[in-house]
């Protein structure tokens, strides 16, 4: 029931799109995988080979150090409606920061969200569709607009603060490079 892929295609775009929320999992030798679910509209496809995410501040900053240490990460789409479907990028993934040359194209391509803190660009190596028969059907409700809010509260100084206290580096310890020059 599997099918792998060696690049985006009209249907994958579509299907991509449709989705509400999507998951990324990353790792480093010898620490945790990480797995974060991600939603608002943070999901972008670029290429036939490559995709982005705009990531926004939150409790931890996992995936920009396990990136650092290894590129390797995948995404997820799952469907929740009523035609299952699960599709899985694999890729090799980098952390551009407003600081980099590429952010200010790159964040035109998402809207001005709160807190955003920096992207993540994805070259693909392969994708995998699979059944998602055993997924159960959710209908989508609304958005949560509480980390806008949070962030929004918080302003520029005090993300500024909060990314230096909580995502400069991983639960394991390694770094981010979120702040470094």
């Amino acid at each position: 029931m599997a099918k792998f892929y060696t690049e985006l295609n009209d249907g994958l775009r579509d299907f991509i799109a449709r989705q509400k929320m999507f998951f990324t999992a990353t790792a480093a030798a010898g620490g945790r995988v990480n797995l974060s679910p991600k939603g608002m509209d943070t999901f972008r496809c670029l290429d036939d080979r490559t995709v982005a995410y705009l990531d926004l501040t939150g409790s931890g900053n996992e995936a920009a150090a396990h990136l650092r240490a290894d590129p390797r990460i995948t995404v997820m789409f799952c469907s929740f409606d009523e035609k299952p479907l699960i599709l899985r990028l694999y890729g090799r993934g980098r952390v551009v920061l407003p600081r980099h040359g590429e952010w200010q194209r790159l964040s035109g391509l998402f809207p001005g969200l709160s807190g955003a803190r920096q992207i993540v660009v994805v070259d693909l190596d392969s994708l995998q569709t699979s059944c998602g028969f055993a997924v159960p059907v959710y209908e989508f409700k609304q958005e949560r607009d509480t980390l806008s809010r949070w962030a929004d509260k918080k302003g520029e100084e005090g993300l500024r603060r909060y990314r230096e206290e909580h995502n400069v580096e991983s639960i394991d310890g390694l770094p981010t490079g979120l702040l470094e020059d």
